[in-house]
């Protein structure tokens, strides 16, 4: 026969007044009441101080703070930011001098370009790559691949070699260039890119010589950059998962290397999911020597103008 198992003594459970507990929500940091005709600003105090809200907050106060110490303020890219139609945001920043330099793949270039060219771009690739038209676009090809041909040549990394030729072209929406608006305001363009993964390498156009030399010129330029961001600056992330976080690792630790003190600045990932090399290659390590850095999830149409109207808020 079993015998009855011992109970607990509840009565010795040691207990304590919650008033003496730390408790990580209050009632001040909530949201307040939705109204109507209410401001932008008052809508964005309006948000709760807590999680996420929070943070997007304070990368809106780090960049006004970078922005007004003359610290840097890098924005990396991916082309989804380009093709959700946020260049007029972007270029906004460029001409209130908040963002200091910008980094793209190449994919970056394809859709700025045809923005530029015809004012629309994003072909349907499912439909294109059944009968091998995926990307065969000549105009695109040709332009960009030219560019960089000719540009690299003549000194410039890729980006401004791009930009450059697009500077100097009769092209319609020209204005809506994110590359053209950065160059014409002076502001270093940087663009990685990783042979074979762009659809202007499938052209007989493209020169994978002046093509490689222009990104790694580009490279160069961002790690001399860098250096802005010791000490207050802001280092933004938007839908770059795997390129972006790796070059700028690496452009970080260059840096570094050569004795240029990298610390104690912002970092800020902002994607729709959660990405592994970003997390840690924007997010964590870097910060690790000094500085904060978050990672915010949502997606870039949204969020990128949110942060970008609280930033010119506050300045």
């Amino acid at each position: 026969m079993l015998k009855s198992l011992p109970m607990i003594n509840l009565k010795k459970v040691k207990r304590y007044s919650i008033k003496t507990r730390l408790s990580k929500v209050k009632q001040g940091d909530f949201a307040s009441k939705p109204a109507k005709n209410r401001s932008f600003a008052a809508f964005f105090d309006s948000l709760p101080n807590i999680l996420k809200a929070k943070d997007l907050r304070s990368v809106a106060s780090d960049i006004v703070s970078a922005h007004k110490h003359k610290k840097g303020v890098i924005l990396m890219a991916g082309a989804h930011v380009i093709k959700c139609g946020l260049n007029p945001v972007l270029i906004e920043l460029l001409e209130r001098k908040i963002i200091t330099c910008i980094c793209l793949n190449g994919a970056g270039i394809i859709h700025d370009f045809e923005i530029a060219y015809q004012g629309k771009t994003s072909e349907d690739v499912a439909a294109n790559l059944k009968n091998g038209k995926f990307g065969m676009g000549r105009e695109t090809a040709d332009f960009i691949n030219l560019a960089a041909k000719d540009g690299v040549k003549a000194g410039f990394g890729l980006g401004y070699a791009v930009a450059n030729k697009i500077a100097g072209a009769n092209l319609v929406y020209k204005n809506l260039s994110l590359i053209y608006n950065a160059y014409k305001h002076k502001v270093p363009v940087c663009v990685f890119v990783g042979i074979g993964t762009d659809i202007i390498h499938q052209h007989p156009s493209f020169d994978p010589e002046q093509t490689a030399r222009g990104s790694l010129r580009d490279f160069h330029i961002l790690a001399d950059n860098l250096s802005s961001l010791n000490r207050g600056g802001v280092v933004l992330n938007f839908g770059s998962a795997v390129l972006l976080p790796e070059v700028f690792l690496k452009a970080l630790n260059l840096a570094r290397n050569l004795g240029n003190p990298i610390k104690d600045f912002t970092s800020a990932n902002f994607d729709m999911i959660y990405q592994y090399r970003a997390a840690q290659n924007v997010v964590a390590r870097p910060t690790m020597a000094g500085g904060k850095g978050y990672y915010i999830i949502g997606h870039h149409e949204i969020m990128l103008p949110l942060l970008a109207q609280s930033v010119i808020e506050k300045i």
